[in-house]
């Protein structure tokens, strides 16, 4: 027998659907709240205790440290899989086998170049651009290259749009740290994996040979991994919500793009850098900073410790802290900004203060560790956790569309004037 929900107000009771998932997450279904009720809605401020949508594709428990990508731990997948694997596992639903797998890639590759004429575009962006708002410009760009809508009731047509952006983005993405660092666009090597290829786009001097790491091409591979998905966040709902016009899927991406630039989403990680170049100018004392993050009276803020969502740990961060070692011992490097992370992180796991509040260091501690080693510029870094969250994005868009949701559309709650006169200016 299913279960309902009783709302009663002014003496009248209203019953509505109560929805289980297969995690037994518990919602009260109110799409009908405001008809039934003549008017009446729920008012949620960031959406904090709403679900916008019935999703099959990313399991989150924060309180339990637990994230999965339709089944699968993070952690195996993490260990055994490719990114490539992850994101057919997210966008398609399984993961694949050897053939599909091979197909997926043989078909990026014959999509991976880039018009001609979006050089032009990205010279006209001055070195200082963000390269954030270099990406989403670019990302949006490709609508002109591409502007036929996307048939969604098409295998086929979805199929290629999704080829396309897996394909193009990671060119454009190293385009704008080549733009940045003032050298020549390169398009890679075919003959190289995904993750490689993308290191390679990247880190490829002129008239110099290019040889991947495996250690640095193993933690770059996890940390997209670990970026690929995490449920309806801010920059998701953003994709979802744009797409829900049936705007297409490179303007929806864009969106998300920008939604997370923000500090407060994807740019948390370099916040977390920033934090330590201004820690290591104040001489880097790390116990002085620790007790001003102790301090409620101090403005001062530690960033990339504890997590909005993950009220325990965030299992990402227990992943990548061994990369980051891996990283920091393989690269052997030396730089007093590193040393001071290592400082907060090592008196954070031990001072009672922040383990009593479970403040582990989370994901974008040690993602901002690692792009630092790996010589990425800080303003890159929100770029890299994007090129993580593009099958993510990407996944999120393909479902909501096929599953034909309404466009989205929230209330809200007046707190403006009542009916005014309208005055002529000359009595204001």
């Amino acid at each position: 027998m299913s279960k309902t929900a009783t709302i009663e107000l002014d003496g009248k009771k209203y019953d509505f659907p109560v929805v289980v998932g297969t995690e037994n997450e518990v919602a009260i279904e109110i799409k009908s709240l405001r008809g039934d009720t003549g008017g009446l809605i729920t008012l949620d401020p960031g959406y904090k205790n709403t679900g916008s949508c019935k999703s099959a594709i990313t399991f989150l428990n924060g309180e339990e440290g637990i994230l999965r990508y339709r089944g699968y731990s993070i952690e195996e997948l993490a260990e055994k899989a490719s990114f490539l694997e992850v994101a057919y596992l997210l966008i398609f639903g399984e993961l694949p086998t050897q053939d599909q797998l091979d197909k997926l890639y043989k078909d990026i590759k014959k999509e991976s170049h880039v018009d001609e004429e979006m050089k032009k575009i990205l010279d006209g962006f001055p070195k200082s651009a963000h390269p954030m708002g270099v990406l989403s410009s670019l990302t949006s760009a490709l609508i002109a290259f591409n502007p036929s809508a996307v048939n969604v009731d098409s295998d086929e047509e979805m199929y290629n749009a999704i080829i396309k952006l897996l394909a193009k983005f990671p060119v454009l993405v190293a385009w704008t740290l080549r733009k940045k660092n003032g050298q020549p666009l390169d398009y890679g090597d075919s003959s190289l994996g995904y993750v490689d290829n993308i290191l390679k786009m990247m880190f490829k001097k002129p008239h110099e040979n290019y040889e991947v790491d495996p250690v640095v091409s193993s933690a770059l591979n996890k940390l997209l991994i670990l970026h690929a998905d995490h449920e309806q966040n801010c920059s998701t709902s953003t994709v979802r919500i744009v797409g829900s016009s049936h705007a297409g899927l490179f303007a929806s991406i864009s969106a998300g793009i920008s939604a997370l630039w923000g500090p407060l989403h994807g740019g948390a990680n370099q916040a977390v850098i920033e934090m330590l170049e201004g820690i290591k100018q104040d001489g880097g004392d790390t116990k002085k900073y620790m007790g001003k993050a102790k301090d409620k009276e101090d403005p001062f803020r530690l960033m990339g410790f504890g997590h909005r969502v993950y009220k325990n740990f965030d299992p990402r961060a227990k992943i990548i802290k061994k990369s980051a070692d891996d990283v920091l011992n393989q690269l052997g490097v030396e730089d007093p900004v590193l040393d001071i992370a290592k400082g907060l992180e090592k008196e954070a796991l031990e001072d009672s203060y922040f383990v009593d509040r479970k403040l582990y260091p989370n994901v974008d501690f040690y993602s901002g560790i690692i792009y630092r080693a790996l010589g990425i510029p800080t303003e890159m870094f929100t770029v890299m956790f994007a090129l993580g969250r593009l099958p993510g994005w990407i996944a999120q868009w393909r479902e909501m569309r096929l599953e034909k949701e309404p466009i989205g559309r929230p209330r809200q709650v007046y707190t403006g004037e009542n009916l005014r006169d309208f005055k002529d200016i000359s009595k204001r």
